[in-house]
């Protein structure tokens, strides 16, 4: 019998690590475009790029901590709602899960011999009834520390990739930008170890949405140097 794996797609670290690292990327790629683009000091680029990535690792923490904390209070809610229905109406409650896995083709006979089964285990049926009306798993939900965590760090190094050429005392902005844009078609092939996309085409994208970003930016800061002038 040949093994296989899944990825773990249910602990909430990848989407906040993903998101974290593009979000990195993008925004300090844009950010040093837009002052680069004003025709602003290397020291008031460097120091705008350091902010920039401060103030977004810690935004992009704290969003995704109190994002997966509502959510998983939201889960527990209804959580409880869910158990409570169990405890005053066991029977309605079978009959939904019958209901639901008769639709699937599942036969009637083994679908109520399995829904009553779960009446001796309380937690087991809670747990069903949770992934069928719910699309949860009670003790797998993701951890809002371990999101905030990786978005902090990946947002972290995502934002540092602009900054790297300036920081070892290279004074070019599109230097920079090129840098970056090394950062985002990695970063883009990368994802796509984990999607089963082609990587040449998951990092061109991500390349293709980070360059728009900065082209915009460069153009508005160029203008708006020019007027300030």
């Amino acid at each position: 019998m040949v093994e296989h794996h899944h990825a773990d797609v249910s602990g909430g670290w990848l989407r906040a690590a993903t998101f974290g690292a593009m979000d990195g990327l993008v925004t300090n790629i844009a950010l040093i475009a837009g002052v680069g683009g004003g025709g602003v000091g290397h020291h008031t680029l460097v120091l705008t790029g350091v902010a920039g990535l401060v103030a977004g690792a810690i935004s992009m923490g704290l969003g995704e901590y109190t994002s997966v904390s509502t959510q998983n209070d939201q889960v527990s809610a209804e959580l409880a709602k869910e158990r409570h229905e169990l405890r005053v109406n066991p029977e309605g409650e079978a009959e939904e899960l019958v209901a639901a896995w008769t639709a699937r083709g599942l036969p009637e006979h083994l679908a109520r011999e399995v829904a009553a089964a779960l009446r001796h285990d309380p937690e087991q049926e809670l747990r069903v009834h949770a992934q069928e009306e719910l699309g949860v798993v009670p003790d797998e939900l993701p951890s809002p520390w371990v999101a905030a965590g990786s978005s902090f760090v990946c947002f972290s190094i995502g934002a540092l990739i602009p900054l790297i050429t300036y920081l070892l005392g290279f004074d070019s902005l599109w230097l920079a930008l090129a840098v970056g844009g090394l950062g985002l078609f990695a970063a883009g092939a990368l994802v796509a170890r984990f999607t089963g996309q082609r990587w040449w085409l998951s990092g061109l994208r991500q390349l293709a949405l980070g360059g728009l970003a900065a082209a915009i930016t460069y153009a508005i800061g160029a203008l708006i140097g020019v007027g300030v002038s």
